[in-house]
């Protein structure tokens, strides 16, 4: 009889909630959506907004925000505090839990998205220049959130943003996709510093900017 490992086998919930509301909880807060008398400059994120899939979340619980393109070090990596087993268990509570309605959520607003195809030429082309336009105002031209125009502006007044380093990010084409349509704040981020570009640019024009962020941004590490 083949017998599976204990977290690979029945869920463990109960093993989960007690690593989070050991490590967790006071950052994320009992309901996940974010202790915010927390006086950090990026605040935790609302875990019941989250973009992430299940298996994009266990990595970021394993190795910590900044190994993927975080500029601040808010969220850390537990790889050296839990076993491979407790980090999954961990992660099987925060998901189920708080995360549970992100897979129909997320489902959704693809199934709302006008897909009228595009060649890739034209698409690359066309996400180079909006991407150039505008996302790297924060990002910088290499996507590594380096020493771009609003970093220099912002460390000047004090008033430090902390835009991702897209070279390292997670996302998929369709997440990123997401994320820029409606903005860091709908998918749990504290402020606004993501902003939806909804609103200035169509699907298209922002599908456009997903393919060439993840094809010669993503692609290239």
């Amino acid at each position: 009889m083949l017998v599976l490992p204990l977290y690979l086998a029945a869920d463990n919930i109960s093993e989960g909630q007690h690593l989070y509301k050991q490590t967790c909880v006071s950052c994320h807060g009992e309901d996940g959506q974010g202790n915010k008398q927390l006086q950090f400059v990026v605040k935790p994120r609302n875990l019941t907004k989250s973009i992430l899939t299940m298996a994009q979340m266990e990595k970021v619980i394993t190795y910590g925000g900044m190994h993927y393109g975080a500029h601040s070090d808010i969220m850390p990596g537990f790889q050296s505090v839990y076993t491979k087993e407790q980090i999954y268990e961990l992660t099987q509570y925060v998901y189920k839990t708080f995360a549970k309605g992100r897979d129909k959520r997320v489902e959704k607003l693809l199934g709302e998205v006008d897909l009228t195809p595009m060649s890739e030429d034209k698409m690359l082309h066309t996400g180079k220049k909006i991407f150039k336009r505008n996302c790297s105002l924060c990002h910088g031209i290499l996507g590594d959130g380096k020493d771009s125009i609003y970093i220099k502006n912002s460390k000047a007044n004090q008033g430090f943003i902390y835009p991702y380093n897209l070279q390292k990010i997670l996302l998929s084409e369709q997440q990123i996709f997401l994320y820029i349509k409606y903005g860091g704040h709908f998918w749990g981020a504290d402020k606004k510093d993501m902003p939806s570009w909804k609103k200035k640019y169509n699907d298209k024009e922002l599908r456009c900017v997903a393919k060439f962020v993840i094809e010669t941004i993503v692609a290239k590490q």
